[in-house]
């Protein structure tokens, strides 16, 4: 080429979304170092978390639920919980932020125990909750983790036999025993989101203690194309099973 005429140039438009670009990535990357600076003086003791600091990567099927089934899923791990309870979040980032949000009203000698299992490692920034996890290895986790869960959520990243399979071995690993909730000194309520279609699957993976569908249909804060349900072994005020 001969001079500046022949070099290509983007349309104005063009340029204009890839400048949008930019300065949103680079208005998130300020929001989230802050992040990290406050986690290093205890953050979340008194602050409030919000999901908008995580940008969702599709190519990792990330998909946050919108802020009101967050809460309402936090809230039934919640339900009769004390201070002994042990909740494990596993692949399931923004019920573990609205029961973080919930909790900060309590004294912390009265909230349960959280722990996060997540493959995104931005996470680590929220605490010692955080717990990285793989679900291509179901049970490389801490053994100090091993039967001590009373209360158990799961949302499997894809909607695959393996991945829905592994999944519940995981769970099966962090349950405090595998049987239904009808004693809470026993069984383990256990909630798992994921798509309609793999409801012959839950049932197989979770029938022995009880997991059904409900009536209760999670939302996702940009959307979701395809049909999700939540399945759960235990109904109550919000949900019934179908």
């Amino acid at each position: 080429m001969d001079g500046d005429d022949d070099v290509p140039q983007l349309p104005a438009d063009t340029l204009q979304l890839l400048q949008a670009f930019h300065t949103e990535r680079h208005a998130r990357t300020k929001q989230f170092e802050d992040l990290k600076a406050q986690a290093e003086s205890n953050f979340g003791e008194h602050g409030e978390i919000s999901m908008d600091l995580f940008g969702e990567d599709w190519n990792a099927s990330q998909f946050w639920y919108s802020d009101e089934t967050a809460r309402t899923l936090a809230r039934q791990l919640l339900a009769e919980a004390t201070k002994d309870s042990c909740i494990a979040l596993v692949s399931a980032p923004s019920a573990y932020v609205a029961l973080r949000n919930i909790l900060r009203h309590r004294q912390v000698t009265d909230r349960p125990r959280l722990v996060l299992l997540e493959y995104d490692q931005r996470f680590q920034v929220l605490g010692p909750d955080f717990v990285p996890y793989d679900f291509e290895h179901p049970l490389r986790l801490p053994d100090e983790l091993k039967g001590k869960f009373d209360r158990i959520i799961c949302d499997p990243p894809f909607l695959s036999d393996d991945c829905q399979t592994k999944t519940a071995l995981t769970a099966r690993f962090l349950a405090r025993s595998w049987v239904t909730p009808q004693d809470p000194d026993q069984g383990v309520r256990l909630i798992t989101c994921t798509g309609e279609r793999m409801e012959p699957v839950i049932g197989k993976l979770y029938g022995k203690i009880g997991v059904q569908t409900t009536t209760f249909e999670p939302e996702h804060s940009k959307g979701l194309s395809n049909e999700f349900r939540c399945y759960a072994n235990f109904e109550n005020e919000l949900w019934r099973w179908r």
